[in-house]
């Protein structure tokens, strides 16, 4: 893997990367569709709304439970239920994917320097990662809030490029969905797709990333550690 031997810092998404939060989201977008009247969404179908924003997955929601695109202060209003029940369900709702934790581990003993890239609104980001126990691998956090645009634009990967002061090809990115492997193309970053996330129920090679993993801990060997 050629376009691996540069690598200097390593770069990850969260959501359907390092943890399914698929239970909590879900939990929390049925209470916010049952205060509205609206018939509940399920898991299966909201973990295939999941990766670019609260936003954008509220408005999936509420396009699903009342057949019509939200009026503006119906999203307002959905987003505000929304961050609410969140805040309740987020850290009993999510868990660390198998490995992580200790592939993350590996990599900070080697002294690599890891960087957090997540659409997931900033404020629900540093409570979650503390409470997986795994806050203190990063020496990086970049939120949804963050950035002007959110991936698949690499405004925040070229952010953790100039914070790390590397060039795109000493950067590896690693996420599970189409938003970011489109994000490190643009940013001309080497990339992996973890197929065991969300991705909108789409297999994550259709994306085309540099190499596809099926298991967390595949990465140490990919990186040739």
């Amino acid at each position: 893997m050629a376009h691996f031997t540069d690598i200097r810092a390593l770069a990850f998404d969260l959501d359907g990367t390092l943890v399914d939060s698929a239970p909590g989201l879900a939990d929390a977008i049925d209470r916010t569709l049952a205060d509205l009247k609206l018939p509940a969404a399920g898991i299966e179908r909201v973990s295939t709304w999941i990766g670019n924003g609260a936003d954008v997955m509220m408005s999936r929601a509420l396009t699903y439970a009342l057949g019509r695109e939200p009026q503006p202060d119906e999203q307002r209003d959905a987003r505000a239920l929304f961050d609410r029940h969140y805040a309740d369900t987020v850290e009993a709702g999510s868990t660390l994917f198998p490995q992580v934790k200790a592939t993350l581990e590996t990599l900070q003993t080697k002294g690599i320097p890891l960087a957090l890239v997540t659409n997931k609104p900033t404020p629900f980001v540093a409570p979650l990662l503390a409470s997986l126990g795994i806050a203190d691998a990063f020496s990086l956090i970049i939120g949804g809030d963050d950035v002007i645009v959110k991936k698949p634009h690499p405004a925040a990967i070229f952010l953790v490029l100039g914070k790390f002061g590397l060039l795109p090809g000493q950067l590896l990115f690693v996420g599970d969905s189409r938003n970011d492997i489109l994000a490190a193309q643009a940013a001309g970053v080497p990339n992996i797709g973890m197929t065991f996330g969300y991705n909108y129920g789409e297999p994550i090679a259709t994306s085309q990333p540099d190499l596809t993993l099926n298991s967390f801990d595949e990465l140490l060997p990919a990186l040739g550690l």
